[in-house]
């Protein structure tokens, strides 16, 4: 069984800093983790981290004076650096920390909502989403439209799984306030071609929200270089914890836009007839924020550093590619999506003959294959190609051509469970 691809990352090392990676299922089957664009597995030096930091510097951040507190927030707030020397942000400020990708969407949405002019989204104001959005991105500016009386546009989709761009020029109007795109589908896979859009939403003076959940984890992220207005993602995707996530938006905005939440920290003072708000990124990070959980992403970050976001990227190219010519040979296996590797990310969806995805995936599971089945909170792509759902294999740094083949396999034993 292949467990490395020549050249580029030591899988075999990699794993043995994940502890999961060794359990074995039902009595005899090691486990095969392929749902990585649900959550990433967490190696032994992020467990260390929480661990050190629960057991030894456990307080609260900011106003406290102790040796705890003071220790509290230097973890805390050199966290947020790493966070901002990974994604090349020109300002640590521009940092706010969410507790995922979710919060961080309804956290832009909800300070366009209440903002003043030239932000302000009203009656005759135009959203623009696409119809490959995870419902993260959809449900948000839903809301918003309801709330503002502004209309929700959205670009279709190619039958190979692209966005379909032919109509940009109509689809983003001198109306258009917003335009909120995913980076890298969740469930198709397709890697966008961001450069346009940004390029015309700008070009009409919108605003532009990135959804960089399923690329922040696999390849380098820059935000600089992605030139939009807001870039959400998420830790738990990235070897990081679950309950911390990260909103990046340029500083002038920040400063113009008002906070989405009230309460502790984010002020500046308070009266009983008026608050003043702290500058950000703390104006919009209301309450005892998520300290271990940023503390477990500064060491994640650490970790995908060590390693090289580079070679992590290419790792999966590699392995993206290696997957879709052994999926292309099982019979009756049809792939939802792009049917190459290229403009194309680690999660490969797909359709297997005649039978649900909740059946395959049960029986994958008896083998000790973990993938995902569903909709993967995408149902508007399904309803798109007309499939009910889809199981999806996707991949990430530890995966291994073995594990391919092992699906592969898992899906022969299927068809022979099925008849």
């Amino acid at each position: 069984m292949t467990t490395t691809l020549p050249g580029l990352l030591d899988t075999d090392a990699i794993r043995k800093d994940f502890p999961v990676l060794s359990r074995v299922l039902h009595g005899d089957k090691p486990l095969v983790y392929l749902d990585n664009a649900a959550t990433s597995q967490k190696p032994q030096q992020v467990l260390d981290a929480l661990n050190a930091y629960y057991e030894l510097h456990n307080a609260n951040v900011h106003r406290g004076v102790h040796v705890l507190a003071e220790e509290a927030t230097a973890l805390y707030e050199g966290a947020r650096d790493k966070v901002a020397s990974f994604i090349n942000a020109p300002s640590r400020d521009e940092v706010i920390f969410t507790k995922n990708s979710s919060e961080s969407l309804n956290l832009v949405a909800n300070m366009l909502t209440w903002a003043d002019d030239p932000f302000r989204v009203g009656p005759g104001s135009e959203v623009v989403i696409t119809e490959m959005e995870h419902h993260s991105n959809i449900v948000p500016w839903q809301l918003m439209c309801q709330r503002t009386g502004a209309s929700l546009k959205w670009f279709g989709l190619t039958d190979d799984g692209r966005l379909d761009l032919s109509n940009i020029d109509e689809v983003i109007t001198e109306n258009t306030k917003v335009v909120s795109v995913v980076h890298t589908s969740n469930i198709l896979g397709t890697v966008n071609p961001l450069e346009a859009i940004v390029r015309r939403a700008h070009d009409v003076g919108a605003l532009v929200v990135v959804d960089a959940s399923q690329a922040a984890p696999h390849v380098p992220l820059d935000v600089q270089a992605l030139e939009a207005d807001f870039v959400a993602f998420t830790g738990h995707k990235m070897l990081a914890p679950t309950g911390i996530g990260v909103l990046w938006g340029r500083l002038g905005l920040l400063e113009e836009l008002p906070p989405f939440l009230g309460g502790g920290e984010m002020i500046e003072t308070v009266t009983m007839s008026a608050s003043t708000y702290a500058p950000a990124p703390h104006k919009f990070e209301a309450g005892t924020p998520p300290i271990a959980q940023a503390v477990g992403l500064g060491a994640a970050i650490d970790y995908l550093n060590a390693l090289g976001m580079d070679k992590i990227a290419a790792h999966e190219h590699a392995l993206t590619s290696y997957a879709i010519d052994a999926l292309n040979g099982v019979e009756g296996l049809e792939i939802i999506g792009p049917k190459t590797a290229e403009m194309r990310g680690a999660a490969i969806s797909f359709q297997f003959g005649d039978l649900h995805p909740h059946d395959v995936g049960q029986v994958l599971d008896e083998q000790g294959i973990a993938v995902r089945v569903g909709h993967h909170c995408a149902r508007p792509v399904c309803l798109r190609y007309g499939v009910p759902a889809t199981t999806r294999a996707s991949f990430y740094l530890y995966s291994t051509p073995g594990e391919v083949d092992a699906l592969v396999a898992g899906l022969e034993h299927v068809r022979r469970f099925f008849g």
